[in-house]
């Protein structure tokens, strides 16, 4: 697919001058005209509110404060012009864990470093392609966090759930009578192992 990005800002946030302007030359590439750019997240958040970019690319690791809090001024601060931007988080961490962290603070798409053009494209391209509801449960605000569409076949753990099957109860007085001759069965083999 073809995208014609002359009409689309972002801001690119970095405190690593050689990746700043790497990132930022392969977004010329790619066809953006209006990039912002910021080696720090104090100075990114007053851009970010001037000049209101559509999409925000930001490193985790930085000071004075991190990506992560950069990206919780932008989704809750109430200076934030739009707190429903697409945020990509570029990071050397892939981990799990990181990778939560990142989404539970309301990244958008996650991008792992080393990376290629490709799979700067790629993320560029999800937020286009596939752009994410956004939810505010007073805890959470940002994207979505669930991915996976289809049917689920994990535990429920919602009240609103639908069972797909009915479950078969077990009488009371049935499961009563299974504990009572466990606990007999359990005393049984007992004195049998300390005679060993």
């Amino acid at each position: 697919m073809v995208y014609q990005f002359k009409a689309v800002s972002i801001l690119v946030v970095d405190d690593m001058k050689p990746m700043l302007s790497l990132v930022s030359s392969l977004l010329k590439i790619f066809g953006f005209t209006a990039i912002y750019t910021a080696d720090n997240p104090e100075d990114a958040f007053n851009q970010f509110c001037r000049y209101k970019p559509d999409i925000v690319l930001t490193d985790w690791q930085m000071q004075p404060f991190d990506g992560l809090e950069l990206i919780r001024m932008i989704r809750r601060d109430p200076r934030s012009p739009n707190k429903f931007v697409p945020v990509i988080m570029m990071t050397g961490y892939s981990h799990r864990i990181r990778v939560e962290q990142a989404r539970d603070v309301g990244v958008t798409e996650f991008l792992v470093k080393p990376f290629t053009a490709k799979d700067l494209f790629t993320r560029v391209e999800q937020l286009i392609e596939r752009p994410r509801q956004f939810v505010d449960s007073g805890q959470f605000f940002g994207p979505d966090r669930r991915r996976r569409k289809g049917d689920y076949v994990g535990q429920r753990r919602r009240d609103d759930d639908v069972m797909d099957v009915e479950l078969d109860m077990i009488d009371p007085s049935e499961t009563e009578r299974i504990l009572k001759d466990l606990q007999e069965h359990v005393r049984n083999v007992g004195p049998s192992l300390h005679d060993k």
